[in-house]
């Protein structure tokens, strides 16, 4: 065989293995997700989030809303690590001081504020101004 035909063939086994990796973790993930409160004083129910509008329709990639601690400080997710609970980091009744911050104002301030910030460039957005439109009836 030769060089160029060895190479060729190379490039297109690896972009095979990166498009099925990458095929295999969206996979993983689930199209909507119940996000259950759990608070001792819980006075909303839970809001369903839909994966498949953020991610695929709108495009939001998902280092917008995932990230870890490492030492304390938050540092960016990469694809492939690991999903953990919010509640894993943010306490649920009580925020310490600095970070993490309480659970219900990390998803507040997440969800809130990207739907402001598109409100305000006129693009097409979500509810944050009324809780009933995110939070369905107990």
């Amino acid at each position: 065989m030769s060089k160029k035909f060895t190479t060729v063939l190379m490039a297109i086994f690896t972009g095979m293995l990166f498009l099925t990796v990458g095929i295999l973790t969206a996979a993983d993930v689930p199209n909507e997700v119940l996000i259950e409160n759990s608070y001792s004083k819980d006075k909303k129910g839970p809001v369903k989030f839909s994966h498949n509008k953020h991610h695929v329709d709108y495009k939001i990639a998902c280092t917008e809303c995932h990230h870890e601690a490492k030492d304390g400080k938050q540092v960016a997710w990469k694809d492939g690590d690991p999903v953990q609970k919010c509640s894993a980091c943010h306490n649920p009744e009580k925020g310490e001081k600095g970070d993490p911050m309480k659970l219900q104002n990390a998803f507040h301030k997440n969800c809130k504020n990207c739907h402001k910030a598109l409100e305000k460039e006129g693009k097409k957005t979500g509810p944050f101004k009324k809780c009933n439109d995110c939070h369905e009836k107990k």
